[in-house]
């Protein structure tokens, strides 16, 4: 029986499979508002045969988008976008999740097909960013280090953030604390040079990232699962560490999270990436310390036997895509069949299985 195609429950939510969909942003967003794009870009992976379908990264204030086009939940304009979208995701099948984001020093950002590089001017409709340190992202504008109410207020974001995603029927809510974001810089002492109770020792360039959990388990309810998605390693000399990842982890887990997604890298420019199928699986497996903290798996995992396997080797308990699903929306039906694996698929669809 395929373990990739077995169901997983987590508190109130049973995902069908253990094939997800990584939140991949799409820049296409109108004052945070997302757009039709949206809509079918993320039904058509729940139509695929995705357990979970994880929305892009989604600011929690406006201030945190990555770029001017970003999604967003600092609203309820934007909530109510996303509702019709959430109900789409579960008419097909799947369980809806949202990853909530605040970019820090890597805000105000051209996005990726933009003729610029950098930082958006304010006269393009850019702005100040922030960060624990004033520390600059090579290429980007120096940010301003956050002071204690503006730490408090990045809580608060996140935790009204939360109450919007599941005020519009998400299942499951997803902490960005990765790929060198607002958290992931609080995380590292690369980009953390804070002397206060934020900086220094694990313990407090953890504090943010923990404050966050608990405000944002507080805000979702007992029922609901949390997620968070760390960078397992920097790729530098002197930044955070496999290691620090798994102490993270455990931590983030007492404090109410159920599941650690694990990535790595983008908090430097200079970072020194090898990469190759299943790159980060062996960062996952040292999170995960051997079964007692649940974890994901990515990087690279684009075949069916793969993801497979690392769930049998013990290395993860569920496996996250990002651009297998966007070369094959229909990855999951795929990978059951050539798993052998009897699942599900939309009436629509049938006559075109294999048989």
């Amino acid at each position: 029986m395929s373990i990739l195609f077995s169901p997983l429950t987590i508190r109130s939510v049973t995902v069908r499979n253990r094939l997800w969909v990584s939140p991949m942003c799409m820049y296409s967003a109108v004052d945070g508002v997302v757009q039709e794009w949206h809509h079918t870009h993320l039904a058509q992976f729940a139509s695929g045969g995705a357990g979970l379908v994880v929305a892009e990264a989604t600011a929690v204030v406006q201030e945190g988008r990555i770029s001017p086009h970003d999604a967003g939940l600092w609203n309820d304009e934007q909530r109510d976008a996303w509702t019709p979208i959430v109900a789409a995701l579960h008419a097909r099948g799947a369980a809806a999740g949202i990853q909530l984001a605040h970019a820090g020093r890597k805000a105000s950002t051209w996005w990726p097909w933009a003729e610029q590089r950098g930082t958006v001017p304010a006269a393009d409709g850019g702005w100040r960013t922030t960060a624990p340190s004033a520390v600059a992202f090579e290429g980007f504008e120096t940010p301003v280090a956050l002071d204690a109410a503006g730490i408090d207020a990045v809580v608060e974001g996140f935790a009204s953030a939360a109450r919007r995603a599941i005020d519009a029927g998400f299942d499951v809510l997803e902490i960005h604390g990765a790929h060198g974001y607002l958290l992931h810089q609080f995380l590292s002492p690369l980009s953390n040079l804070r002397d206060d109770e934020y900086g220094g020792s694990l313990e407090n360039r953890a504090r943010l990232l923990l404050r966050v959990v608990d405000a944002v388990r507080a805000a979702a309810g007992d029922d609901v699962p949390l997620f968070v998605r760390i960078s397992a390693t920097d790729h530098a000399d002197g930044g955070f560490t496999p290691n620090e990842a798994a102490i993270v982890g455990e931590w983030a887990t007492t404090h109410g999270a159920d599941l650690i997604d694990v990535s790595s890298g983008g908090l430097v420019a200079h970072q020194q990436i090898s990469v190759f199928p299943g790159y980060q699986v062996p960062l996952a497996d040292t999170v995960r310390q051997g079964g007692r903290i649940p974890v994901t798996a990515v990087g690279l995992i684009t075949a069916a036997e793969q993801a497979e396997q690392v769930l049998a080797d013990g290395a993860a308990d569920a496996i996250f895509a990002g651009r297998e699903w966007l070369r094959d929306p229909h990855f999951a039906l795929r990978a059951a069949h050539e798993l052998g694996a009897e699942v599900a698929w939309p009436p629509q669809y049938d006559r075109a299985r294999w048989r």
